[in-house]
């Protein structure tokens, strides 16, 4: 019988992995050892989508910066150099 909140140890897991496997294809399922959490089993979709939401940043340049922010990021800049130089925040 599977405990409440998808949450097994590692003794569980050995014994009674073909439940907790068909459960983790239904929700993710938490593994313990010494009553602390140290693995999550989901099911692939969504390792898949979780992946992708990763994926999904992106990294940009000065040049590919918008006027906008690139000022907003000149004036930081020129006021953290103006601070370091007076010694105070």
């Amino acid at each position: 019988m599977p405990r409440s909140g998808g949450s097994y140890t590692t003794s569980e897991l050995s014994r009674k992995s073909g439940d907790i496997i068909a459960e983790a294809l239904r929700r993710p399922v938490t593994i313990t050892q010494r009553n602390k959490p140290r693995l999550v089993l989901l099911n692939i979709e969504d390792y898949e989508r979780l992946t992708r939401q990763l994926d999904s940043r992106s990294a940009g340049t000065i040049e590919t910066m918008s006027d906008g922010l690139f000022a907003e990021f000149e004036n930081a800049v020129e006021t953290y150099a103006q601070e370091d130089e007076s010694g105070k925040p």
